[in-house]
């Protein structure tokens, strides 16, 4: 149970087995694994600026469309031997970058729809989400194994990007009081409900499954150290 995760092990070796071809296409054309690593950074860059501006949906697109992206630049790496240190290091850095700056995005495009639950909900998503790679690379640091729990990062952005999408469809969060209406209206909500509960659920999702995640590491590296003093 501690090491549960919503995503088994073996569809994620599958996952990656699909993205060799991919990646091996990539280095015909003499791409590097640091280039695509670069690149998809910008990619989530892209992502957090669409969520900025209240561009719901194709924020979400992005969110997805470079987290899978993202498989790429190591496939590559480990295809064609040219695996670093270095490589590994930049890979997580901008990873973590690039999905912080998405949340802060969408807690920027919540806050100038007057979603102010949507601005605590991400707030509350990015501080968990940050601890739950600490942890791991704490984990790492220690010469343990921290890879484990219900949501790591590619869960979390595929509940994103799920959420996003859904409130881009739904019309977004921003309510727009038609003209002259505005006082028979001042009781309703200032976002819309559909659209608000869909990117609320996802960002709460994550909050969520980030703070359980943190916990299962918590204990897995507990009963590691317990196993080593014995």
């Amino acid at each position: 149970m501690i090491n549960r995760s919503l995503v088994s092990p073996e569809t994620r070796q599958r996952l990656r087995g699909m993205a060799i071809p991919v990646a091996l296409a990539f280095g015909r054309l003499g791409v590097t694994p640091n280039t695509l690593t670069v690149a998809g950074f910008l990619g989530t860059c892209l992502a957090a600026a669409a969520a900025a501006a209240e561009w719901w949906a194709p924020a979400g697109i992005l969110v997805i469309a470079f987290g899978v992206f993202d498989m790429f630049d190591g496939a590559l790496a480990r295809a064609t031997g040219q695996a670093t240190r270095f490589g590994a290091f930049l890979d997580s850095t901008l990873d973590r970058t690039g999905e912080s700056l998405v949340l802060a995005g969408v807690a920027y495009g919540c806050a100038s729809a007057g979603f102010l639950p949507g601005v605590g909900l991400a707030g509350a998503a990015l501080a968990f989400a940050s601890v739950v790679t600490y942890t791991r690379a704490k984990a790492e640091a220690l010469n343990l194994h921290g890879e484990v729990g219900f949501a790591p990062r590619p869960e979390r952005l595929v509940i994103l990007s799920v959420g996003l999408v859904l409130c881009g469809a739904l019309g977004g969060v921003r309510f727009t009081i038609p003209a002259g209406m505005e006082d028979a209206l001042m009781s309703w909500e200032p976002y819309r409900a559909e659209a608000a509960w869909a990117l609320g659920i996802a960002l709460g999702l994550i909050a969520v499954l980030s703070a359980v995640t943190v916990v299962q590491r918590i204990l897995h590296v507990r009963r590691q150290l317990a196993q080593i003093d014995r």
